[in-house]
């Protein structure tokens, strides 16, 4: 995500490397380079102008202390003006209502569908009761696919198919909803292939019939500034609440993120990245203005670290940790547990510095497929005491694993190494208050 406007970001800033203090010559020279990273990342030109001559202001008009470097001055001052772009804040989902009704508009392909799925897990987790409803009348397939996602997230699916009356589908969802006591009624609306007037007439008369707590705009990033013109062509004859960013694990230039809000005035309050139904994240501008610029997001991290950890197998583990027998059981569990996590390089994209670190290395799921089989092709007397794997077992557990035996060395070499330095930090913190501090369900 961002990765070549963090670069030429970054490249930007070297410009000040070195200098002692800020002047109106070399201010200019780099915010020239920003300017021209902002604009090849499909920034609207007009915004990213406004901006940059927003920060060159503001580096001028301030003083450099002693302990602070004029290139990180003006990487704060990019920071604070970056968030200021994105919205500043965070604003929360509007969940009001008896039930709450969700309206999801969006063109067809941007992932309207699969982000109602997302929503609905999201919602659910926190305790709502969720009724997802098809009315993309024109698209068989749309209907399916919603009823294969309800089936994964576990929520009820309303449908009419032979219904062709988008606003009768949606009224009668609703008093199912009321009938049968779920809190929140999500619409899968129908999408098109670009904006026509049949298409916002429809969805025009959809919100007015069934007065949405929240309408949200769901747009592919991918699509640069495309994304910003049909979020502003939506918003003039929808007025919608919110905008939803999708494929952002993507190739994507950004220039959709950071323009959108600007030029909408409204704000992004997801994104959305990769395919599994957890991969919905809350946009919080001053977290993505550091994840922009290298800094990591490690609230971020942590939020997802929570949410996809059950506070008493967190407990436990932490308990097998003090007593020195975390075998590799534990760590196939918590292997699947980081996957439920979301995309992994985006994740490593959380930790600070990790980000330019990792810059041109492949990492997905996949990375762990063979870590996976080889754990698996081990007898669960293996698993539990790996100590008693001789050369014998090794060549069994690679030849079942698909896999080499110096890859199956290599695991239990790391495997051995991480047991022992789970062993240290134990004995350096007393204990249970020492290894209290990695896992943060532990007391």
């Amino acid at each position: 995500m961002f990765d070549n406007l963090s670069t030429k970001l970054d490249k930007a800033f070297q410009t000040l490397k070195g200098q002692g203090n800020i002047t109106e010559i070399n201010v200019a020279s780099t915010v020239k380079e920003i300017r021209r990273a902002l604009i090849d990342a499909d920034v609207n030109y007009k915004v990213a102008k406004t901006v940059t001559d927003e920060i060159k202001e503001k580096a001028l008009g301030r003083d450099v202390l002693v302990s602070v470097s004029p290139g990180q001055l003006l990487t704060k001052i990019v920071h604070e003006s970056l968030t200021e772009l994105m919205g500043g804040s965070h604003e929360e989902l509007n969940t009001t209502g008896k039930p709450a009704v969700i309206l999801i508009s969006g063109l067809q392909g941007s992932g309207k569908t699969t982000f109602t799925g997302k929503l609905a897990k999201y919602l659910k987790a926190q305790g709502k009761q969720v009724l997802l409803t098809a009315c993309d009348i024109y698209r068989p397939a749309a209907i399916d696919q919603l009823k294969v996602l309800g089936e994964q997230v576990d929520v009820e699916v309303y449908a009419e198919p032979e219904n062709k009356d988008a606003v009768k589908i949606a009224s009668n969802a609703i008093k199912h909803a009321q009938a049968n006591g779920k809190s929140i009624v999500i619409v899968d609306t129908a999408g098109r292939l670009a904006v026509d007037e049949q298409m916002m007439n429809e969805i025009a008369d959809l919100k007015k019939a069934v007065n949405p707590s929240e309408t949200l705009f769901v747009v592919d990033a991918m699509t640069g500034q495309d994304a910003v013109n049909t979020a502003k062509a939506f918003n003039d004859r929808l007025d919608f609440d919110g905008v939803v960013l999708t494929k952002l694990d993507g190739d994507t230039r950004g220039g959709a993120a950071i323009s959108i809000r600007n030029v909408v005035t409204k704000p992004i309050k997801f994104i959305s990245t990769g395919e599994k139904m957890e991969a919905i994240d809350k946009f919080h501008p001053e977290r993505m203005a550091s994840r922009i610029l290298g800094m990591g997001d490690v609230v971020s991290l942590v939020e997802k670290a929570q949410q996809s950890y059950d506070e008493e197998e967190a407990r436990a583990l932490n308990k097998k940790i003090r007593k020195n027998q975390f075998d590799f059981d534990d760590f196939l569990s918590q292997l699947e547990q980081i996957k439920k996590m979301g995309n992994i390089k985006d994740l490593v994209g959380m930790i600070p510095g990790m980000g330019k670190a990792m810059k041109g290395i492949d990492i997905d799921d996949d990375s762990f497929k063979p870590i996976e089989a080889m754990i698996k092709s081990m007898t669960p007397k293996e698993r539990g005491t790996p100590d008693i794997i001789n050369g014998n077992r090794r060549k069994r557990i690679a030849a079942g694993s698909g896999t080499s035996i110096q890859q199956v060395n290599n695991l239990l070499k790391q495997f051995g190494d991480m047991r022992k330095m789970m062993k240290t930090m134990n004995k350096m913190g007393g204990g249970k208050r020492g290894l209290g501090a990695l896992n943060p369900f532990g007391k």
